[in-house]
C-alpha cells in the first residue's frame, strides 16, 4: 500500500522539503505506513504561467532553478509545475522565463498542472515528456463532468476540495487511482469567491513581471487581495471544516476507497506550520516531537532559519 503525499515548494519550501525526505529516509521507523513522497508541486518566481498562490516579486536565475531541479529529481521525486493561471491565452505561450523552466526539467520524469486548454495544447506539443495533470482551479463539482475528466489523457485529477468527505459522491467515481485529494484547503467550504481569487493571482503574475521592465515611479499598483470568508487559517483552525481530512480519514477510508494521492496546500505558507502540517500526515502520533525537533535543529545549522542573540548592553 502505497500513500502518496504531494508537498508545496520548489522556492521558499525547497530546504525543508529537501531535509524531510531525508529524515523520512534515515528514520523510517518514525514514518507512518506507506507514505511515499511523490512531488514537489509549484513555480520559480515569477511566472506568468503560475497560479494558485501568488509568490511576491521574487525571481530565480538560472542556476537556482537547474540545481533544484536536478537535486530533487536525483532523489527520485518529480518536479511537478503549477501552471494554472486562468488568464492565460495563445499570446502567453512563448514566455521565455517559463519556456525555460520547462526545457531544464523536460527529462520525462516530471509534471506540469494545467488549467488553460492553450497552455495544455502547447505542452502536449512541445514537451511531450511531461506527465499532464488536470488542476483543482477547474472547480469540477459535477460528479459526470468529473468521470470525463478522468478519462482524459492526464496523469492525475486534483479534486474540488467541496468533494472532501462526501462519500456517497467520491463511491460515484470510476478511476478513483487517477484522484488526487486536496486535503488542508484553507479556504472555509463552498468558498464563494474561490474562483475570483484564482484570477486575481493570475492578474498579480503580470502586473509583477510588467513592473519589473518600468521605472518604480511608473509601477503599477499591486491589487492586494482580502476574502472575507476567512483566510490564513491553520492546520489547526481548519479541523472543523467539513472540507478537512484528517490522517485518520487517509488511512481508515480513502486509502481503503482507492485514493492514493494527497496533496498539502502551503507553498507561501509559515515554516513551522509547514512543519506541523508534514509531521501530522505523515510521521507516526509518538514520534512527532522528535521529527519536529530535527528539522527545526537542521534548518538552523542550515542558516534557513537564525535565532538570534539578545544584544548587547552598556554598564553603567
Amino acid at each position: 500500500m502505497k500513500v502518496k503525499f504531494h508537498l508545496p515548494g520548489l522556492r521558499y519550501n525547497y530546504p525543508l522539503n529537501m531535509l524531510f525526505v531525508d529524515m523520512l529516509q534515515k528514520y523510517p521507523q518514525w514514518v507512518r505506513e506507506g507514505v511515499e513522497v511523490a512531488s514537489f508541486f509549484g513555480e520559480f518566481p515569477t511566472s506568468l504561467w503560475n497560479g494558485g498562490r501568488y509568490c511576491n516579486d521574487d525571481q530565480c536565475n538560472a542556476q537556482f532553478i537547474q540545481g533544484v531541479v536536478q537535486n530533487i529529481n536525483a532523489r527520485g521525486i518529480p518536479v511537478r509545475y503549477t501552471y494554472t493561471n486562468p488568464t492565460l491565452g495563445k499570446a502567453d505561450l512563448d514566455d521565455p522565463y517559463c519556456n525555460f523552466c520547462m526545457k531544464v526539467a523536460d527529462n520525462g520524469m516530471n509534471e506540469v498542472l494545467v488549467v488553460s486548454p492553450d497552455l495544455e495544447e502547447y505542452i502536449r506539443a512541445n514537451y511531450p515528456g511531461f506527465k499532464i495533470n488536470s488542476s483543482t482551479c477547474k472547480e469540477i463539482k459535477d460528479m459526470d463532468e468529473l468521470n470525463a475528466e478522468l478519462e482524459k489523457d492526464y496523469n492525475l485529477v486534483v479534486l474540488d476540495y467541496n468533494l472532501n468527505n462526501q462519500f456517497d459522491k467520491l463511491e460515484q467515481i470510476k478511476h478513483k487511482e487517477k484522484c488526487e485529494i486536496l486535503v488542508n484547503a484553507c479556504c472555509v467550504p463552498n468558498c464563494p469567491r474561490r474562483g475570483e481569487h484564482y484570477k486575481m493571482i493570475g492578474k498579480q503574475e503580470r502586473i509583477a513581471l510588467k513592473n519589473r521592465k518600468m521605472p518604480p515611479n511608473m509601477h503599477i499598483p499591486m491589487p492586494g487581495w482580502h476574502c472575507e470568508y476567512g483566510q490564513m487559517n491553520t492546520i489547526y483552525s481548519i479541523r472543523e471544516y467539513s472540507t478537512y481530512v484528517s490522517p485518520e480519514a487517509i488511512w481508515e477510508k480513502y486509502v481503503p476507497m482507492g485514493f492514493q494521492n494527497f496533496k498539502l496546500e502551503g507553498r507561501t505558507a509559515n515554516l513551522f506550520l509547514l512543519i506541523d502540517t508534514y509531521c501530522l500526515y505523515m510521521i507516526k502520533p509518538e514520534h512527532m516531537g522528535e521529527a519536529r525537533l530535527l528539522l527545526i535543529s537542521n534548518l538552523e545549522a542550515s542558516k534557513v532559519i537564525t535565532v538570534n542573540k539578545p544584544k548587547k548592553g552598556v554598564w553603567p
